[in-house]
Order: C-alpha cells, then sequence, then structure tokens
C-alpha cells in the first residue's frame, strides 16, 4: 500500500509536532508500507536526502507553513493523487482540493485538521475565516478526520455533528540526559530551574508567565524564537536583565534540550490554543511535574491531573506556595508519567493509523 503524507515540512524532524508525526510513521511502519514525504526544500538546503528510514522524499520550492502552505499542499495532493492509495493530511490550508480528489479518484483521504487554527491570535481576520471554511471542508469530504485532543472531538461534533478519530502524539522518542556543568557553564545558568519551551506568541502566554516569575526569585528558563515577532522582542526587552530569567534562543539540538528540559524541578505550559501540544505530552513522559494553562485541552493532555493557571496571580499563588512542598510536585510528576506510558507511545499512535488506511 502507498501512502503519500502530506502538510509537513519534511524528515527528518526538525521542525515541530506534525514532522515527529511523519518521522516516527515511518519508523514504525515503514517495512509495511510504500511512504512518500513532501518536504520543504527552503528548510534542508545542503542536506537533503532521496530517502529516509525507507521513505521517499519529495521536495518543493516552497515553505509548509504560512501563506504559502496552500501551494505547498494543493500541490503536494495533486502529486499525490496520481500514485497514493492513502493520503494523510496534516492541516487543513490546502483543503478545498479534497473535493476534487474525491470527485476523479476513489483514494482514501486522511485529514488531520490539527488545534482549531483559526482561533489563534496571530492569524488576521482573513486568514480566521479562510481556515475555518477549509476546517469545514476537511470534516465534510474526508474519509476520516483525525483529531488530537478530546475538546477538538467535540468541537467536530457540535460544530459538524460528524464523528472524528481521536489520535494524539507519541512522545517516547524524548530521553533523559544528565545535566552536565559544561551546558550550564556554556548557557550561563543555574542548576536549579524551571522550564519552558515553544514558539514566543501571545496565545502561548509568554507575558503572564515572565510577569509571574519576574516577581519572584525562582529560577525560569525559556526557550524559544525571541526574535521572530514584535511581541518575542518587547518580552526580552523588558525581561532580559531579570536575574532570574533566562531567556535562550531557539535549540534545535535534541540531546541539549532534553539536558535542559529533563532536569528542570518544573515544566511550565502556557499554551492556550490548539489541542494535544506535543511539548506537553513530553514532559509529561519525562516524568517532569506541570504547571500548566487552564483549558480543556491541556486539563485532557494531563487526564486533569496537573497544576493549572489562569492568570498571572494564580501562578504567582502557585510559585509561592505549592512548590515549597516537594511532595506535592513528585506527586504531579508520577500521574504524569503514568499517562503518559498509557496514552502516548508512538506504537500506540502508529497502530492507530495504520487501522484507519487499513480500514
Amino acid at each position: 500500500m502507498k501512502i503519500a503524507i502530506i502538510g509537513t515540512v519534511g524528515i527528518p524532524a526538525k521542525y515541530g509536532g506534525f514532522e515527529t508525526l511523519a518521522e516516527n510513521l515511518v519508523d514504525q511502519l515503514g517495512g509495511k508500507y510504500d511512504f512518500t514525504i513532501y518536504c520543504s526544500s527552503p528548510n534542508y538546503r545542503g542536506e537533503r536526502q532521496e530517502t529516509y528510514l525507507g521513505a521517499r522524499l519529495r521536495y518543493l520550492p516552497f515553505h509548509a507553513n504560512g501563506k504559502s502552505s496552500i501551494i505547498y499542499d494543493v500541490i503536494s495532493i495533486v502529486h499525490a493523487m496520481f500514485f497514493a492509495d492513502v493520503l494523510l493530511i496534516l492541516g487543513v490550508s490546502g483543503a478545498f482540493m479534497i473535493p476534487v480528489i474525491k470527485w476523479f479518484t476513489n483514494k482514501k483521504i486522511i485529514t488531520n485538521i490539527d488545534g482549531l487554527e483559526w482561533k489563534r491570535d496571530k492569524w488576521g481576520d482573513i486568514a480566521k475565516k479562510y481556515l475555518k471554511m477549509q476546517e469545514k471542508i476537511a470534516v465534510r469530504f474526508s474519509n476520516v478526520t483525525v483529531v488530537d485532543n478530546e475538546g477538538i472531538e467535540n468541537h467536530v461534533f457540535h460544530e459538524y455533528a460528524k464523528p472524528s478519530t481521536l489520535i494524539a502524539y507519541g512522545a517516547d522518542h524524548v530521553f533523559y540526559k544528565e545535566l552536565s556543568k559544561s551546558t550550564l557553564e556554556e548557557l550561563c545558568l543555574p542548576k536549579n530551574f524551571a522550564f519552558k519551551v515553544c514558539r514566543i506568541e501571545p496565545e502561548n502566554n509568554i507575558h503572564i508567565i515572565l510577569e509571574a516569575f519576574g516577581k519572584t526569585t525562582v529560577n525560569l528558563v525559556v526557550v524559544g524564537n525571541w526574535n521572530n515577532s514584535e511581541y518575542g522582542k518587547e518580552l526580552r526587552e523588558i525581561y532580559v536583565n531579570k536575574e532570574n530569567l533566562y531567556l535562550l534562543d531557539p535549540i534545535y539540538d535534541p540531546n541539549k534540550l532534553n539536558e535542559l528540559r529533563a532536569n528542570c524541578f518544573l515544566y511550565v505550559h502556557g499554551h492556550s490554543a490548539g489541542g494535544t501540544n506535543p511539548s506537553l505530552v513530553e514532559a509529561m513522559y519525562l516524568g517532569l511535574p506541570i504547571v500548566a494553562f487552564d483549558v480543556d485541552y491541556n486539563r485532557y493532555t494531563t487526564n486533569n491531573e496537573a497544576l493549572y493557571f489562569k492568570t498571572g496571580e494564580d501562578l504567582l499563588k502557585l510559585l509561592k506556595n505549592d512548590l515549597a512542598y516537594a511532595k506535592n510536585l513528585d506527586t504531579v510528576a508520577l500521574k504524569m508519567k503514568q499517562t503518559a506510558k498509557k496514552r502516548y507511545t508512538w506504537k500506540f499512535i502508529s497502530e492507530s493509523y495504520e487501522n484507519l488506511w487499513s480500514a
């Protein structure tokens, strides 16, 4: 069976959740299926491979995100319709092509609609309306709609009166690595710290987190793309001189990232939009105590067993009270690990996708 995976930056994964999903599907199932992955050539300059883990890689000269994701997805879909038995489409940017494919072929189309992208603050009104329409088209015309969180599953049912299939993300690709003295010295970090890694965007509530930690002496390390937006630049300018705040640029080396993340005493998750966030399930699999922004997506992901905050005052109260009790954090950490081992392994996720295209 020939399967095309559409909508990612590409593999080897070095960008985000969909890329990690594609790589692990190929890793788990590559011996049983003929995979083709569409990749963004601007992201793989000087390191393009024809195959990876047995999957065939096809490069397009467009970025896979932002406005160019529309043409990127459309070309990928049109190309795939001529050879693939199953089109696994990750995201809805080019969903208007799905009914076209359905009219002219009998290809099986499975669409992961992502995390209600049209709700994100980073998009303008026109983009939000476009993405909402694409979501509607994807749900209506795909053979199967995949969602990664119960909150989105409920949205699809109530908004479109359609069933969907809940499949989250795996996290067992992350690993513990002892925190070295050389890493601390290289990055000028203290030994004990809370940690967060994310895109620096308003919907991730970085401003709330920095303000709360800034009123304490609790060390916080935040890894993100500070220079990619005015929001990030302004926050860095405001907080760069706070002695307990360490604002680091993106770290793409998984060894170094895991070294920092796995050794924090608290993982802070501020995402308020989207569904099941890969960085959150990874932190859970590492057995980290987690304080998360209080929205239903995060409560579903953490099985309602993490610590939660809705405002800066909520977070400040947690930092000044609950964090004084190590036993409480240990209990949260244990529950996070137990949930992750049950729900978020790539073997389980891959088998769930395999069941869809084999049905």
